[in-house]
């Protein structure tokens, strides 16, 4: 069976969503080497792939304490585009004695778009992010701290670099910076067509496979007991921009301190909120089985990822969005507009508009909507379906 290399930054976000393809891959016995971070080792070598290291140049760098939460992010990402050369000098490496026959990459991933460019492979990516490029800028120019990637000392260093590599693999290095996907011979985006705005927009490279089906079934310590003959809230903003603004985690605290019959599970990646004072009936973690947690669950505050609004669009729990950064304004806007969902602006959050648009969404209108999206999704067909199309891909490119 063929032999396929597959690349993928570190993030929960967009390497969840492929868990499910690689094991139908794996299934149907393909090799598929798998190259992330260490810190994803585990839940991919789960899918039955051969994991492989991005090395220590691949890691996310600290944060620098100098400068603005909102700020921070550009930063890190500015740094994380000066390591590209590095990175490809280590997949090559790794991968000098192996016969490739086609290639699949995180379509935010440019990394994965230099190495296609280099083997000469056919190639894929893989759109957790989905959403037109004209359709993520609006929603992101004005986020305080781009203008930091620009300013800041070592972008001279990433223009050196970029000449650097065109000129030794002679190749077209894309445009490391901003939010621009970068497309492949095949795109396989997780989502339906019902979905996306205008789908005569993608062109017939692009195939809908359905929101992400969770694969993960971790076993983790949390008391369910507590869940039990209670109204439960899930929140859960992600792991990207979580720590953005942490004045929201007050408001959900003041929002239901005096439900006793309520219970708030927040899961809080990475996020010190010591400093609050944490009602009795607030459930913290860095991380919570999720999709034990939505079976107790009522209503939901999420930050629009995709990983988290499929999950709650399959279980069909109503939800309301609150976008922080990133694709989440339109996946925001995509549910709202589809009559599923309310989005809810951070920036004039209260308590009080909290508690009016978690009852709304709850209303049989929303659900009905809810149920749509869910239906569109499953008719999309899937990681069985996304495999099909992988094996016509490979018959019509000569890959046994």
């Amino acid at each position: 069976m063929a032999k396929v290399l597959f690349l993928n930054g570190p993030s929960h976000g967009h390497v969840n969503p492929t868990l499910g393809l690689v094991t139908e891959l794996v299934d149907q016995g393909d090799e598929v080497i798998y190259f992330c971070t260490d810190d994803y080792q585990k839940k991919i070598a789960k899918t039955g792939a051969i994991f492989r290291s991005l090395g220590e140049h691949a890691k996310l760098p600290k944060e620098n304490s100098h400068l603005k939460k909102n700020e921070q992010f550009f930063d890190i990402a500015l740094r994380m585009v000066l390591s590209t050369e590095k990175v490809v000098h280590h997949i090559l490496d790794e991968i000098a004695d192996e016969s490739i026959d086609y290639l699949i990459y995180d379509s935010m991933y440019p990394i994965g778009h230099i190495i296609g460019q280099i083997l000469k492979v056919p190639t894929v990516a893989s759109h957790a992010v989905f959403a037109r490029p004209e359709e993520l800028l609006p929603a992101n120019k004005n986020m305080a701290g781009m203008e930091k990637m620009y300013d800041h000392p070592a972008f001279k260093e990433y223009k050196t670099m970029v000449k650097r590599m065109n000129e030794a693999y002679r190749i077209e290095v894309p445009n490391l910076m901003g939010m621009s996907p970068h497309y492949a011979d095949l795109n396989i985006a997780y989502t339906s067509d019902y979905f996306v705005t205008n789908p005569v927009d993608y062109d017939e490279s692009f195939r809908f496979i359905g929101g992400p089906v969770s694969t993960l079934k971790e076993k983790m310590d949390f008391p369910f007991d507590q869940l039990k003959d209670k109204k439960v809230i899930y929140i859960s903003l992600g792991t990207a921009f979580n720590k953005v603004n942490l004045d929201v985690y007050n408001i959900f605290f003041e929002a239901f301190r005096h439900e006793k019959d309520t219970v708030v599970v927040i899961t809080a990646y990475n996020t010190d909120l010591s400093p609050f004072d944490i009602p009795d009936n607030v459930i913290m973690r860095n991380y919570v089985p999720q999709d034990e947690i939505l079976k107790y669950t009522q209503v939901a505050v999420t930050h629009g990822g995709l990983n988290t609004t499929s999950d709650l669009v399959y279980q069909e729990i109503p939800f309301v969005v609150l976008p922080i950064g990133g694709d989440q304004p339109y996946m925001a806007d995509r549910f709202a507009r589809l009559g599923a969902s309310i989005t809810l602006d951070k920036e004039t959050l209260t308590s009080d508009i909290l508690r009016e648009a978690l009852d709304s969404v709850q209303k049989s209108q929303y659900r009905d909507n809810l149920r749509r999206i869910k239906h569109s999704f499953e008719k999309a067909g899937g990681y069985k379906k996304a495999v099909e199309i992988l094996n016509i891909f490979k018959e019509e490119r000569n890959i046994s």
